[in-house]
């Protein structure tokens, strides 16, 4: 889904170029046609014109409210994802230290322990962004030409760029290698870090009532 303020002249041309000419092309006719060799048989009168345009019509208010309802759980699912990260990165910042830790570690360790849970909560959000760019078996919209040539010219990030070259960015490449062997990537990253979060409270490095 795109959403914009604004579509340029540019955008709306570009997109809908193949249909336009088609539209022209098909008008033209039917005006050389009508006017030129007086193929009046062709005349259609208003009644089924204007019914059909008041159809129309309805069908594109109610595809425009379906469109604004997926923006606006989008965002709140985006909203959400944005809060809870940023509460993530508070919690990891101040909640892992020697404290309560059985046997106190070296300062840099700990900051590696934290670099690594906000690189993996990014690998995460990575391989989220990736899985909702796959093509769902209901959806159609590739098959038109006009919407590929339009996707071509938005160079997508996920289009561009490969999971694995993301994910070598924030993982380690035991931890790449396993998350790339799951269907479902997202899940397997929460796992390694449920698991690592885990190894911390048994060395005290996370306090119990966390």
């Amino acid at each position: 889904m795109l959403t914009k303020k604004r579509y340029s002249v540019k955008d709306m041309f570009l997109w809908s170029i193949g249909e336009t000419l088609i539209f022209l092309t098909y008008a033209g006719l039917i005006t050389f046609l009508y006017e030129i060799l007086d193929f009046t048989f062709l005349d259609v009168p208003w009644t089924p014109v204007a019914l059909i345009g008041t159809a129309v019509a309805f069908m594109v208010g109610f595809q425009n409210n379906a469109a604004y309802d997926r923006i606006w759980e989008a965002r709140k699912i985006w909203g959400g994802i944005v809060n809870t990260s940023r509460t993530w990165g508070m919690k990891v910042q101040e909640m892992i230290n020697n404290q309560y830790a059985s046997s106190p570690v070296e300062l840099e360790d700990i900051k590696k322990e934290k670099k690594v849970l906000i690189y993996r909560h990014i690998a995460w959000m990575t391989a989220l962004r990736y899985a909702m760019r796959q093509r769902k078996p209901w959806e159609t919209s590739h098959l038109s030409r006009s919407n590929r040539k339009w996707a071509d010219l938005l160079h997508i990030p996920e289009k561009i760029s490969s999971l694995e070259d993301n994910l070598m960015l924030y993982l380690s490449a035991e931890e790449e290698q396993y998350v790339l062997s799951k269907s479902n990537k997202q899940t397997a990253i929460l796992y390694l870090q449920s698991k690592h979060i885990g190894k911390l409270k048994e060395k005290g490095i996370i306090w119990e009532f966390s």
